[in-house]
């Protein structure tokens, strides 16, 4: 059986293809219910505004706690255990949506989606920090952030076209963690005879253990702020594209492209932070806040492709970075918290973006389908100034302590 280099030793690819599998999972909900939402009001007539919002939003909304809860308790309970749970939950709830037959029953399941996300998600980074070091745990947080990303373009398109077959078809996406389940023996095998310590697996975690809160802070806010800046593409795009007279499909399949841009650092990150070294950070957010420019200023739909590919990639170079210095700035008795409140941060991002543009809007009294691409890219060109600040300080305060 092929051994894979960890930098810590050797796993089988069955192991690894089941820390991917989980991988693959966080890009999952809600992704059922957005192509569908219109054949829900037809089919729940008596269903409000806020019952449909709440079938996207919600399990968002549940993640973030127990995305949190997870990351604090698997030190106490192994994370074996915990991701079991998780993965039952989002498999047991993936089945309930075939058989609910009220609105109010898809919104429970929902929740219940929420939950076993969040409990699954900080495993999908921390499982890479527990079984890689080095280079090849930065090569592995690429490989995560592209499975994740290529994972949510191919799960979309299933969808959408599932959808237009039955309208509860879209819910088969979230039948895929029973591959995760199949494959979580292999993880485990390969972690006990790696010979790891900490009581990783079924066993309690050691207490104690550190996290230099300060730095993950810095990395914590970071992750917020790129993912806020993105989000703008895969809310607004649609309506841009439709006032310049595009149909859904082709606003679906830019759409698509800024997502396989996002994806594409992750296979060859290790060469980027050769290239861009502790700078990579500020050059994300700036192929960031130019390709969101770029979209706002033209309306041809080439040159707007080109500015969701600039964001997409900046987006896409930054992401596995963080995972990977995060996972750096806890022991192994705390990395899976550290990492669960770094991750938390993007479905933060996700559940206020929507209306942090809308209070700009409200308070300017500006409207109109480009406002949001530039206030975004003002808001990173603004991210860059204070970068570059922070940088400047941190080195005169680097001088002075010398």
């Amino acid at each position: 059986m092929k051994q894979i280099n960890t930098g810590k030793g050797v796993i089988t690819i069955w192991a690894l293809l089941g820390i991917w599998s989980v991988a693959a999972l966080t890009s999952l909900p809600g992704l059922a219910v957005s192509p569908i939402l219109e054949k829900l009001a037809t089919i729940f007539p008596k269903a409000t505004d806020l019952d449909l919002q709440l079938l996207t939003t919600l399990p968002s909304l549940l993640i973030i706690p127990f995305i949190l809860f997870a990351g604090y308790i698997s030190n106490r309970i192994g994370y074996i255990k915990l991701l079991y749970i998780g993965l039952w939950l989002f498999l047991l709830s993936g089945a309930l949506y075939f058989v609910s037959g009220t609105i109010g029953q898809l919104i429970a399941v929902s929740a219940l989606l929420g939950v076993g996300a969040g409990i699954i998600i900080p495993f999908s980074t921390s499982l890479v920090s527990m079984f890689f070091s080095g280079k090849e745990r930065t090569r592995q947080y690429g490989y995560v952030s592209a499975i994740t990303n290529i994972t949510l373009v191919i799960a979309t398109a299933v969808a959408g076209w599932l959808a237009d077959v039955q309208w509860r078809l879209p819910f088969l996406v979230y039948l895929l963690p029973v591959v995760s389940i199949v494959l979580v023996p292999a993880i485990r095998r390969d972690e006990k005879a790696m010979g790891q310590q900490g009581g990783q697996g079924d066993a309690v975690m050691q207490s104690g253990g550190h996290i230099e809160y300060g730095s993950l802070v810095k990395y914590m806010l970071y992750y917020l702020f790129i993912t806020y800046l993105v989000m703008v593409v895969s809310i607004d795009l649609p309506f841009l594209l439709g006032k310049y007279g595009y149909d859904s499909g082709v606003a679906g399949i830019v759409t698509s492209i800024f997502f396989l841009a996002m994806m594409l650092p992750g296979f060859f990150i290790n060469r980027l932070v050769d290239v861009f070294g502790r700078n990579i950070l500020v050059w994300a957010v700036l192929l960031i806040a130019l390709g969101l420019l770029d979209v706002f200023y033209n309306r041809s739909l080439l040159f707007i492709i080109i500015g969701c590919v600039a964001t997409g990639f900046g987006y896409g170079m930054a992401q596995p970075y963080v995972y990977d210095k995060t996972s750096t700035l806890a022991s192994p008795q705390q990395v899976t918290y550290a990492l669960a409140l770094l991750m938390s941060m993007n479905y933060v991002a996700i559940v206020i973006a929507p209306f942090v543009v809308d209070w700009v809007q409200d308070m300017l009294g500006v409207k109109g389908e480009h406002f949001p691409f530039l206030l975004n890219a003002l808001l990173g060109f603004v991210g860059l100034l204070f970068m570059s600040l922070m940088k400047v300080y941190d080195k005169r305060k680097k001088e002075n302590y010398e």
